[in-house]
């Protein structure tokens, strides 16, 4: 007579199966998580249209960057404003409405724990994909205004200047290098060309 042996259940084995099947998921949601900034315009591509804005609002200051399709709210205060948008940084050197050097910081990448997350929270992601010549809109104070990109260069965390008041009325925008606040800044400046006409 034949004898067939029973294999009576490993538990290691089982444990240790569904630990690698855990790690396979967490590992791939961490992955497309830091992937998705990256890959956000790539399977929706998306644009501004700036004739499409709403009217501005006195409530809501913010930088429209149209060929990324971003929008972002900005406001003055401490660090702690890059989690809700973008930071003002020194609004006493400039403004939309009073010239010299209104400066720009958002982060340009922050891990998330959603997909989703990580592309609201990483706004200036594609910062380097602007060229001389696109434009970048903001809405101060219910009024809009209309940038040109004349500028954009890399430089190191210890050079400052481009923080410096000045004279010309210009737009800042800066953010860090995907390696990070030690790898150096992408900067880009555009120059003002006015205040937008905008209709009901």
């Amino acid at each position: 007579m034949l004898h067939i042996e029973k294999k009576g259940h490993n538990p290691r084995r089982a444990a240790i199966g569904v630990g690698a099947f855990a790690l396979l998921i967490v590992g791939s949601y961490t992955l497309v998580s830091v992937l998705s900034p990256t890959l956000a315009p790539i399977l929706a591509p998306t644009t501004v249209d700036v004739h499409a804005l709403a009217q501005p609002s006195r409530s809501k200051n913010q930088v429209i960057i149209p060929k990324l399709g971003l929008q972002i709210s900005y406001a003055s205060g401490d660090e702690s404003v890059l989690d809700r948008g973008a930071w003002w940084r020194y609004p006493e050197r400039g403004s939309p409405a009073n010239g010299g050097n209104f400066i720009i910081a958002a982060h340009r990448f922050s891990i998330q724990p959603t997909p989703g997350g990580a592309i609201e929270k990483s706004p200036f992601y594609h910062i380097d994909k602007l060229v001389i010549g696109d434009q970048i809109v903001t809405d101060y104070n219910g009024k809009r205004y209309v940038y040109e990109v004349e500028k954009i260069f890399d430089v190191k965390p210890s050079q400052t200047e481009i923080e410096a008041p000045s004279s010309e009325a210009k737009l800042t925008l800066y953010s860090c290098e995907l390696g990070g606040s030690d790898a150096g800044r992408v900067v880009v400046v555009a120059k003002k060309l006015g205040e937008a006409t905008t209709t009901d």
